[in-house]
């Protein structure tokens, strides 16, 4: 949880808020499927309904209040998957930031799978 605080009081943003910005905004980036999760049962990577976008991110929050973020994905066929992974990383920085104010340290996107139409 990061503690924003100002003249007026505090105010306290959750992981879940984090989780859930990163999935949305990862989402909504050309070439990417959805947001994958690995199954302990099988070891397969699963496709996340919309509802789950926040499951397949993890945030770490840092001492100097930034945020680190992971990202696990499937992508579309037939995409260039540097340019994707650009795309989310930017994305991602500029969203978190302009709706919470807190700084990205880093984003690492691992593309776990490929949707093969």
């Amino acid at each position: 949880m990061i503690r924003h605080d100002n003249e007026h009081g505090s105010i306290n943003v959750s992981t879940n808020v984090y989780t859930d910005i990163v999935g949305t905004a990862a989402t909504n980036c050309f070439g990417v499927k959805g947001m994958a999760a690995r199954s302990v049962t099988d070891g397969v990577y699963h496709l996340l309904r919309k509802e789950s976008v926040g499951k397949g991110v993890k945030v770490q929050f840092n001492d100097d209040d930034t945020i680190s973020i992971d990202l696990h994905i499937i992508v579309d066929n037939n995409v260039n998957l540097s340019a994707v992974g650009a795309s989310i990383i930017e994305q991602v920085r500029y969203v978190v930031t302009s709706y919470t104010g807190t700084e990205v340290r880093e984003v690492n996107v691992y593309i776990d799978s490929m949707m093969i139409d």
